[in-house]
């Protein structure tokens, strides 16, 4: 298959199904419908682009609800231009989302539009005229997707619509919510689907599309989350055959030069720049302070005053890294500048994380590093991917399962791999509990603006009190931030229901307190 950052053949799929040379015949001789569409390998091939472009969408708001709302990252100060966007936006971050919050609800969306174009494929693949081993390889493909899409869901939301066919009529449409521990059934059956049908890469650079090793660390991640760790093991303990191991040093894995390395199990694909086919990456330019020109960072002049300002790394986190770690200088800049009347920042120079006094009359302000490759191909982004999972989270979550089940010297082994890459000491403690506040917190700093600190703060089953005693600092060295964030209880566990389905469909039921 060809990289799926193609997503101009989705697009021309498109133009298809809209081709008709007469409006009133139904079915013209030169329109495609799902009666003559899904039967060639380059028509499922084109389907599957379609099916893993939506994963592009979901990163555009997944900073909000992983990362920003945590303690990892705050967003800036708008001053007196605060419109709807904004406050939504901030509302996440702030912990005081609502039903009607576009940018969560966005999160949902995206996700079901990926399930929707997943099940598709997989109901049309027996009328197909392909080979079985093609059959299997797309079927793989969107079932892991399936599965991904949905343990998304499952974490943010709680009970969720399982759809699991085509939707053609209002009964298919309007179903209830399925319970939590259904939908995770469902997850594990389609991850491993995915893990009998894909095969382990074939070469490194990957092309970017679902392997075997990918829906392994799937289900490994999901068996995680249900504390099944004698499964969690070995499922991990079967990637390094697959080819997986970590880079020497741990910025390759973001360099765009690098794309889909050794350490990559699966990332979402990016081509920055202005031909015909690029999609490049928004995110750099999200993630630094607005400004008329941001030149000084992304080497061309972009004007972000209506995109960035948003997911700057808190003083919380910076303070977590340990002395000596590179991570810290990898994954942090410094800019530095003068706010104008308007609440831009005129940036005025670029220092590392360690360098942290600003020149007199400059504001010092923290952005993520990591996805930043200046220049920047293109006004409108990067060329960078975004990982899902890297093979260091795998070791990580090796050294979980290990300490989880009463072996935790030899979860130090993982465990100081990750470590020592960082430049770091190796870590000797081996009581179980704190071994396991050691690793989450290595979970942290590895993993940082890669949309996991949420998730893993529910998993470590502390998030009420991390997040109230760290919003307490947030707030001080925020304090723009309003009096009733960070401020949560066991409902914010879950985000809310998006208003406009519980509006559209009867079945459903909003989460508690909302």
């Amino acid at each position: 298959m060809k990289r799926i950052y193609n997503v101009f053949l989705f697009i021309a799929i498109i133009g298809a199904f809209s081709c008709k040379k007469d409006f009133i015949a139904l079915t013209p001789v030169d329109a495609y419908t799902t009666n003559n569409f899904y039967k060639t390998e380059q028509q499922f091939e084109s389907a599957m682009v379609a099916a893993y472009a939506p994963l592009r969408d979901v990163l555009i708001n997944d900073y909000f609800t992983s990362e920003m709302h945590s303690d990892n990252t705050i967003y800036q100060p708008v001053g007196s231009n605060v419109g709807t966007a904004y406050v939504y936006r901030e509302n996440i971050s702030d912990f005081l989302n609502t039903s009607v919050n576009s940018y969560v609800n966005a999160t949902w969306q995206h996700s079901y539009t990926g399930i929707s174009r997943c099940n598709i494929i997989i109901q049309s693949l027996p009328g197909s005229n392909i080979t079985d081993s093609i059959k299997k390889n797309i079927d793989g493909q969107a079932k892991f997707l399936r599965a991904l899409n949905y343990f998304k869901l499952v974490r943010l939301y709680g009970a969720i619509p399982l759809f699991l066919k085509v939707v053609t009529t209002a009964n298919d449409a309007f179903i209830p919510r399925t319970s939590v521990d259904s939908v995770y059934m469902q997850i594990v059956s389609d991850a491993k689907d995915a893990m009998d049908e894909l095969a382990p890469p074939a070469k490194f650079p990957q092309t970017g599309v679902a392997t075997k090793g990918a829906a392994t660390m799937l289900l490994a991640d999901v068996y995680a989350t249900q504390k099944k760790w004698t499964e969690v093991e070995q499922l991990l303990k079967t990637l390094p055959a697959m080819g997986y191991d970590l880079n020497s040093n741990y910025d390759d894995a973001f360099d765009p030069l690098n794309k889909n390395s050794k350490e990559s199990i699966f990332e979402v694909q990016f081509l920055g720049g202005d031909m015909t086919g690029s999609t490049p990456n928004a995110l750099s330019i999200h993630f630094i302070p607005r400004s008329t020109n941001t030149k000084l960072l992304t080497g061309i002049v972009i004007n972000n005053t209506g995109s960035g300002g948003w997911n700057t790394p808190t003083k919380d986190l910076i303070s977590s890294f340990e002395p000596g770690d590179k991570r810290l200088d990898a994954s942090i800049g410094i800019i530095e500048g003068i706010y104008d009347g308007s609440d831009y920042l005129n940036y005025t120079a670029v220092k590392s994380i360690s360098d942290s006094v600003p020149a007199a009359g400059a504001t010092a302000i923290p952005y993520i590093k990591k996805y930043m490759h200046s220049p920047l191909p293109a006004t409108s982004g990067s060329s960078d991917d975004f990982p899902i999972y890297r093979y260091s989270e795998a070791l990580l979550l090796l050294s979980e399962s290990l300490n989880e089940q009463g072996r935790p010297s030899e979860a130090l082994i993982p465990l100081n791999r990750v470590r020592a890459r960082a430049g770091l000491d190796p870590i000797t403690e081996t009581n179980q509990s704190s071994l396991r506040k050691l690793i989450f917190h290595e979970r942290r700093v590895e993993l940082a603006f890669e949309n996991h600190r949420w998730e893993d703060l529910l998993r470590e089953g502390d998030a009420v009190n991390i997040i109230n005693t760290v919003g307490k600092k947030i707030k001080v060295d925020a304090p723009y931030t309003p009096a009733g964030a960070y401020n949560i209880d066991d409902h914010n566990l879950l985000f809310p229901i998006p208003q406009t389905d519980l509006d559209l469909n009867s079945l459903l039921f909003q989460n508690p307190g909302y």
